[in-house]
C-alpha cells in the first residue's frame, strides 16, 4: 500500500538521483572531476536501494514487485534527460578547478619598461628577450607556460611601443592622442571572420599576406573543435597570432585544441598573448600546459603595445599599463586594427568601467568603422560614452540564438538602431565576415537576415 512515508521516500530519492546526474553531465576529464563523478554514481546507486524497496502496490489483493524495475528504469531516463539539459548559472561559468593556476606576472629583470612604458612579456626561459623600439633587447624572468622568446618560427616577435611618434607604417602612438593617422596605401584585402561558435567568442584575421590572428577559441564543452572545423574549412594550416582577451572558458574553450592541432597536424603557432590575469579553472590550466607542452611564445600585453602583424596596424588599448586588479573583464584585451582606411575594434568582454578607461586614454583612437560588440552584446558593455567614441557604422555581436542570458540585451539593440548602425548577430546571421580592401568594405552571412537592430529585437529563429 501506498503510504505517506513511501511518498517521501521516493521524493528523496528523486532528488539524490537528479543531483547525481547533474553532477556528472558538468564535468569535464580531470583527476577532480573523476572523483566527482564516481561519488555522483554512489549516490545515484544509494537513491536506488532508497527507491526500489518501496516500489510496491497492492493490485488485486497481491503485491506486484514488477513495478520496482519498471520505476527505476523511468527514473534512470528522466534524470539523464535533465541532467543533459541542464544549463549553466552564468555566461562566463568554467568547468570545474583541476589545480591551483600560477599567475602570469610581469617580469623584466630590471625593473624598468621599454621606452614607451610597455613591453610584452613572455614566459619560461630566463634566456629569452623582448625586443622594444629601440633596437635594445630587454631580458625577461622565467614563468611557468611558456618557452623560447626569440623570434618564432616565422621570424616575428612581439614589440613595445614608442613615445608616441610614428612607427614604420607611418602610424602614430594612439595614447589618448584624439588624431591619429592612418596608413592608406595598402595592397590585397583584411578578412575578418567572426565565427559562430554559439554562446561564447571566436574571430579569425587573414591579412593579404595570408597572416592569421585568432582572437578567443570558443566554448569549453566544443573543446575547439568548431573553431578548427572552421580553420580547416578556410584553409588555413597555422596561426600566427592567438590571443586570449581573457581567461574564461567561453572565450579560452578551445585554447589548448587549437595549440595541440596546429602543433601536431599543422604548421604551428607563432606566438599567443593574454592579459597576464589568470584563472582557478581546469580550461585556464590546460591552456597553459598546451603553451608549454609545444613551446609556444607566450606574451603579456597591455595597453600600447603592438602586435607585430605585417601591413596591419594591430594596438593593445586594454588592459590598462602597470598595476591592475584581477578582475578577467576589467583587464580584457581590447585591439583595435587598422588596415588602410579600414579601423575594427574589438573589446572581448570588457564593461562599463572598462570602457570608460578607454574613452578616457584613448579619445579618438577608438573610432571604428566595424565593431564587435563588448561580452557578447550585453548591456554591461556598449555604453552610450563609449559608442560615441567608437562611431561605428556596423556591428557584429557574437552570442547564442536562444541566449539563456538574453544577449544580446533589448537596449543595446534599441541603441544601435537609435544610432543607424548595420547590425549582424550570429545567432541569426550564422558566421560573418567582414571583408576591406582598406576603403571599400563588404560583409557575407551564412544566412540572410535584416541587419536592422530593430527588427533584431523581435526577430524569429532563423
Amino acid at each position: 500500500m501506498v503510504t505517506v512515508r513511501s511518498v517521501a521516500q521516493w521524493g528523496l530519492g528523486v532528488l539524490v538521483a537528479l543531483f547525481a546526474l547533474t553532477a556528472l553531465s558538468a564535468i569535464e576529464l580531470s583527476p577532480l572531476s573523476i572523483l566527482q563523478g564516481v561519488l555522483a554514481a554512489l549516490l545515484f546507486l544509494g537513491a536506488a536501494a532508497l527507491i526500489v524497496p518501496r516500489t510496491r502496490a497492492e493490485i488485486g489483493g497481491r503485491t506486484d514487485r514488477s513495478l520496482s524495475s519498471g520505476v527505476l528504469a523511468v527514473l534512470v531516463v528522466v534524470a539523464v534527460l535533465t541532467g543533459m539539459l541542464v544549463t549553466p548559472l552564468d555566461a562566463d561559468d568554467d568547468p570545474p578547478v583541476d589545480a591551483d593556476a600560477e599567475d602570469l606576472e610581469a617580469a623584466d629583470t630590471d625593473g624598468q619598461a621599454d621606452d614607451g612604458g610597455t613591453e610584452a612579456d613572455e614566459t619560461d626561459d630566463p634566456d629569452d628577450e623582448v625586443e622594444s623600439d629601440d633596437g635594445a633587447a630587454d631580458e625577461t624572468d622565467s614563468e611557468p607556460g611558456s618557452a623560447q622568446a626569440d623570434a618564432d618560427d616565422d621570424g616575428t616577435e612581439a614589440e613595445g611601443t614608442d613615445d608616441g611618434s610614428s612607427d614604420d607604417t607611418g602610424a602614430a602612438s594612439t595614447d589618448g592622442d584624439p588624431e591619429t593617422e592612418r596608413t592608406t596605401d595598402v595592397e590585397g584585402e583584411l578578412e575578418i571572420h567572426h565565427i559562430d561558435v554559439g554562446q561564447a567568442d571566436a574571430t579569425l584575421l587573414v591579412t593579404p599576406d595570408d597572416e592569421t590572428v585568432l582572437i578567443d577559441t570558443g566554448d569549453w564543452r566544443q573543446d575547439g573543435s568548431e573553431v578548427i572545423a572552421y580553420l580547416e574549412s578556410q584553409n588555413v594550416d597555422r596561426i600566427d597570432h592567438l590571443v586570449a582577451t581573457h581567461a574564461h572558458a567561453d572565450h579560452i574553450g578551445g585554447h589548448a585544441a587549437v595549440i595541440e592541432h596546429f602543433e601536431t597536424d599543422g604548421d604551428g603557432v607563432g606566438a599567443a598573448y593574454d592579459s597576464g590575469v589568470a584563472h582557478d579553472s581546469a580550461t585556464y590550466e590546460n591552456y597553459l600546459d598546451a603553451i608549454e607542452e609545444h613551446h609556444v611564445d607566450l606574451f603579456e600585453v597591455e595597453e600600447g603595445d603592438e602586435l607585430p602583424i605585417d601591413g596591419v596596424e594591430a594596438t593593445v588599448l586594454n588592459p590598462p599599463a602597470g598595476e591592475s586588479d584581477d578582475d578577467l573583464h576589467y583587464n580584457s584585451v581590447s585591439i583595435a586594427f587598422e588596415f588602410g582606411e579600414f579601423a575594427y575594434l574589438t573589446t572581448g568582454d570588457a564593461e562599463a568601467d572598462a570602457e570608460q578607461r578607454m574613452v578616457e586614454a584613448h579619445g579618438g583612437a577608438l573610432e571604428a568603422d566595424a565593431y564587435q560588440a563588448g561580452h557578447h552584446g550585453s548591456s554591461t558593455s556598449s555604453t552610450g560614452p563609449f559608442m560615441n567614441a567608437v562611431d561605428p557604422e556596423m556591428a557584429v555581436i557574437s552570442s547564442d540564438y536562444d541566449s539563456q542570458y538574453g544577449h544580446p540585451h533589448e537596449e543595446v539593440l534599441e541603441e544601435y538602431a537609435d544610432r543607424g548602425i548595420e547590425t549582424y548577430w550570429t545567432g541569426v546571421h550564422g558566421d560573418v565576415v567582414v571583408t576591406t580592401d582598406g576603403t571599400d568594405v563588404g560583409v557575407e552571412t551564412e544566412r540572410e537576415f535584416s541587419t536592422d537592430a530593430a527588427d533584431l529585437v523581435t526577430s524569429s529563429s532563423p
